[in-house]
């Protein structure tokens, strides 16, 4: 039996933004590996073995998956949102770099999924319009004044901002540093989204101006976008819309 390795990003959480290629994927897999709360997302089956594994062990989710495709299985890892952003599809790489040999002969494929800032900017209107960047508030894989640097410069920058994992119980106050570089190097009023476990019966959505934003606000399944200084705000009785013009002057 030929294997294979697939990395699938299994999207926001609804259902209906799984893409068909995932879908297809986990309908032919023998073993599905990732994060415990996005291997529940996989029905259980006849023919398929779902390995969960906790937070942080990336790596060795990776070389469990390269060991079994090498083995003959067909394997899908599985991220949330898209596998290619801040999740599996580069830790797969990473292991598949330091492995044998013979794992780069195997047939690796990464299929895309919905990203979470996507799907919240769509919630929201467009706040992604126009240039933007994303930026892990996470600090386990890099240095704290790197984060805050790049922000810093992201904002000088007038880049719309996407912030991934803006907050934890390890990082209580990492958000409100985060707002307080962008307060000093941007002194305006420009939104501030909040937008949670955004396309799941849990969905929630706030805007705030700069100021007023909070860390308290956000939790790690809050995707926190930070307009530009273009970045407006169309009042309408259905709900406000964000957008960034397509044009900067």
């Amino acid at each position: 039996m030929t294997g294979w390795l697939a990395v699938a990003g299994l999207g926001p959480g609804n259902e209906a933004l799984v893409t068909p290629e995932v879908s297809a994927a986990l309908a032919d897999a023998t073993d599905v590996i990732g994060y415990i709360p996005y291997v529940a997302r996989v029905a259980p089956r006849q023919g398929l073995t779902l390995h969960a594994s906790d937070n942080r062990v990336e790596l060795d989710r990776a070389r469990l998956a390269l060991e079994l495709a090498a083995a003959g299985h067909r394997v899908v890892v599985v991220s949330s949102g898209d596998p290619g952003v801040f999740a599996m599809a580069a830790a797969v790489f990473e292991a598949l770099e330091a492995g044998p040999e013979a794992w780069r002969s195997l047939a690796i494929s990464v299929l895309p999924g919905i990203t979470a800032m996507l799907a919240a900017s769509a919630r929201a209107g467009a706040p992604l319009g126009h240039d933007f960047c994303a930026i892990n508030l996470s600090d386990n894989l890099k240095p704290w004044p790197l984060i805050e640097r790049r922000v810093r410069l992201a904002a000088e920058a007038d880049f719309a901002i996407a912030f991934y994992n803006p907050r934890s119980r390890a990082r209580p106050d990492a958000l409100d540093r985060i707002f307080a570089v962008l307060r000093d190097a941007c002194a305006d009023d420009r939104p501030v989204l909040f937008a949670r476990a955004v396309s799941t019966p849990e969905e929630s959505l706030r805007v705030v101006p700069l100021p007023q934003a909070l860390g308290e606000m956000a939790d790690m399944r809050t995707m926190v976008i930070v307009g530009s200084s273009l970045t407006r705000t169309i009042a309408r009785p259905a709900g406000d819309l964000l957008y960034t013009p397509r044009s900067a002057p």
